[in-house]
Formats: C-alpha cells, sequence, structure tokens
C-alpha cells in the first residue's frame, strides 16, 4: 500500500471515513433510550448516570486537542488505527461495567478512541483531494455522518428489548472492531513523510496560545458552543423527560429524536442556500436569535407546563436546527481569520463547544429528578448566553473590517 493516496477515493471509502466520522454521536445516541434502565440496574439516580455522557464529552473533548497535531507528527494512519482499538476495548469495557462509577470511567476512554476516529477521518479526506474535490468529498461525509444520530436512537430502542442496554455497548463493541478491521485493509496514509516534524505538537500548542488571546475567538466560542452546549442539555435530558416523565416508550423515543436531527439537517440545507450570499456573521446573527427565542419559549414551556410535550418537541426543533449552522459558520469564520492555523482554530472551536456541552450535562444533572425544569432553564441559560456570544462577534468583526478600510 503506498504511503500516500494518489487518486480520488472510491464509494466505499467515502462510507467508511464517513462512519468513522460518526463513531462519536453513534456512541451517544445509541445509547440514549437505555438511560433510565441504567439507573435502575445500578440503583441510582439520574445525574449519576448522565455522568456517562458527560465523561465521553470530556474525554472526546480532551482528544480532539491531541489527536490532530499527533498525526501531522507521525501520520494518520497510526493514530487512527490506535484510537480504534482504543475505542473497541473501551466498549467491551462497557459491557462488563459493574459500576456506575466504571462505567463513567470506561465511558471517558471510550471517547478518547472516538476522537481519533472522528478527528482524522475529516483529515483524511482533506489530505487525499485537491481543495474543490474536499469540498464536495466533505459535503458527502457530512451527509453519511448525519445518518448515524439519525438512526441510532432507533437501533439502540430496539436493542434495549433484546438485551438491556449492556446489549447496546456490544453492538457498539461490533462497529468498533468492523472499524478496526476495514481501516486496517483499506484506509492508506494521506500524509507523506516530508511533511511531518516532530515540532508539530508544540506549535500546535502555540497556535492554541495566540488564538485563545482573541476576544473574536471567545466570540464564536460562546456562539457556537453555546448552541451546542443546548442540545447537549437535551440529549442529556430527554431520555428522562420523555421516557420517564411524560412516559413515552423507549422504541417511540428515537422517532422524536429524529425529529430533531431533521432539523438540524433543514438547517444545514438552508444555510447551503444563503451564507454565500449573506455571508458567515449575518447568518450567525440570524440563527443566533432564532436559536435564543426558541430556547426561552422551550424554558417557558418546561417551567409552566404550558402545552405538554409537544410544546417542548416544538421548540426543541427549533434550538436543535440553529446548531448545525451556528457550528459551521463559527468554525468557518474562525478559519477564515486564521487561515495559517486552521486546523488548530477548529481544533480549539471543537474541544471548546464539546466542554461546554459537558458542562451543560453537569447542570442538567443537578436536577435529579428528571423533571423538564432542569432542562429548561439549562437551555435557556444556553440560548441567552448564545446570543451574547453573537454580539461579540459582530461588534469584533465590524471593529476589524473598520481597521482595514482606515489602513
Amino acid at each position: 500500500m503506498s504511503d500516500v493516496i494518489r487518486r480520488r477515493p472510491d464509494g466505499l471509502l467515502v462510507l467508511l471515513l464517513g462512519a468513522l466520522a460518526a463513531c462519536g454521536p453513534i456512541s451517544i445516541d445509541m445509547y440514549l433510550p437505555s438511560l433510565p434502565s441504567i439507573t435502575h440496574a445500578f440503583s441510582v439516580n439520574s445525574a449519576a448516570a448522565q455522568a456517562t455522557l458527560t465523561s465521553f464529552m470530556f474525554g472526546f473533548s480532551i482528544g480532539m486537542l491531541f489527536y490532530g497535531p499527533l498525526s501531522d507528527s507521525v501520520g494518520r494512519r497510526p493514530v487512527l488505527l490506535c484510537g480504534l482499538v482504543a475505542y473497541a476495548l473501551a466498549s467491551i469495557a462497557c459491557v462488563l461495567s459493574f459500576s456506575i462509577g466504571s462505567l463513567v470511567a470506561f465511558r471517558f476512554l471510550q471517547a478518547l478512541g472516538a476522537g481519533a476516529a472522528s478527528v482524522l477521518a475529516n483529515a483524511i479526506a482533506r489530505d487525499a483531494h485537491e481543495p474543490a474535490d474536499a469540498a464536495r468529498v466533505l459535503s458527502m461525509l457530512a451527509i453519511v455522518t448525519a445518518m448515524g444520530p439519525l438512526l441510532a436512537p432507533l437501533i439502540g430502542g430496539q436493542l434495549l428489548l433484546l438485551g438491556g442496554w449492556r446489549m447496546v455497548f456490544v453492538a457498539l463493541t461490533v462497529f468498533g472492531t468492523l472499524c478496526v478491521v476495514v481501516a486496517f485493509l483499506k484506509v492508506p496514509e494521506t500524509w507523506p513523510r516530508e511533511r511531518r516534524g516532530d515540532s508539530a505538537v508544540l506549535k500546535s500548542f502555540a497556535a492554541y496560545a495566540k488564538l485563545l488571546r482573541d476576544p473574536l475567538v471567545w466570540g464564536h466560542m460562546l456562539c457556537g458552543g453555546m448552541a451546542f452546549a443546548s442540545m447537549f442539555a437535551y440529549i442529556t435530558a430527554t431520555p428522562f423527560v420523555y421516557i420517564e416523565h411524560f412516559h413515552v416508550s423507549a422504541q417511540h423515543y428515537g422517532f422524536l429524536f429524529g425529529l430533531n436531527i431533521v432539523g438540524v439537517m433543514l438547517g444545514n440545507f438552508i444555510n447551503t442556500r444563503w451564507v454565500g450570499r449573506l455571508g458567515p456573521v449575518p447568518i450567525i446573527s440570524l440563527a443566533a436569535t432564532v436559536g435564543c427565542l426558541a430556547s426561552l419559549f422551550v424554558a417557558t414551556v418546561c417551567l409552566t407546563g404550558w402545552g405538554g410535550l409537544w410544546s417542548i418537541v416544538a421548540g426543541l426543533f427549533f434550538v436543535v436546527g440553529v446548531v448545525g449552522v451556528l457550528v459551521a459558520n463559527c468554525t468557518t469564520e474562525l478559519m477564515h481569520r486564521y487561515p495559517q492555523s486552521a486546523g488548530a482554530a477548529a481544533a480549539v472551536f471543537g474541544a471548546g463547544q464539546l466542554a461546554l456541552g459537558a458542562i451543560s450535562s453537569l447542570a442538567v444533572g443537578l436536577w435529579q429528578s428528571g423533571a423538564p425544569q432542569g432542562m429548561g432553564i439549562t437551555i435557556g441559560v444556553c440560548g441567552l448566553l448564545c446570543y451574547a456570544g453573537q454580539v461579540l462577534v459582530k461588534r469584533q468583526s465590524t471593529g476589524r473590517q473598520q481597521s482595514v478600510q482606515l489602513q
């Protein structure tokens, strides 16, 4: 097998890379219907079960900061394969977990492995193509990746019927093992030896420090990150709010979850049509405003009980629907502002949004009853902070444009 791929990947390779990129979302979404069952199996409260989601997000966030620079230094293939092996082994450990504490720890390790798959799938696709082809292939990867969160809760609900919550991790073990085998056989090395360097990791961390001194970076991280945090509050809370509070079956939960994935896909479709004409910053402002209003609506419904389940579902459709738009445009703007450190900018933004998602999960867990109030308050706060982030983005962007014009 050659060190560097020289031709356009075939459909099988694109499908594989899409599956790898979906490794993290699938690992979260497939076991969401099982969270109430986990609380009963280990005789713990909902906050303890939700900690398995929080630990996964922290592990995923940490991994994102290291895998890109590490693969720049030693190559994509070895880092990818090591991450996938770690993911498969951690999935086995999750199946065998004997306490909620061990499950939390093994989920953290599972996330570290999943982070390699998600980060490097996109890196390999970019390496192997000219810019024009890369944009098209990355769009194809996004479509494949979006199918994972859409189908995973439906599959997880059926697996719960077949063999309980451990069966979900059996399925993730099989998925991870297949990824290891197929990646070893089919994924080539796409990062040439002459472009590697031992200083890549140090250079990346120097770039991280520079980025974190820029208020514009913090504005994008606050705007896109808090939108993601609102979605993760929804992901963490709804298994209990829908299944235990509103008595939705674990199997039907997957359909309600899928509605919001459709909202994300619809938002991304609208974004592709409008962003070329309006530009990223106006789209960010509009999407953050819609998200903030929808978040406050959800908070009001959760606190008052007005409209019941379907009012919450309707509000969450718009809360979650703008997340993909904000994340995509905030990331694009950051990479445009820092073209020489585009990879570091994307990694900082990705790690920041995952860390904020984990914090929102912890906040939801403070309400241990599984009632809607905790989810509503957390989502409402996230919506307000997201809007504050877009205000900072607009001010910083306007200030820089004026500075350039004066020069």
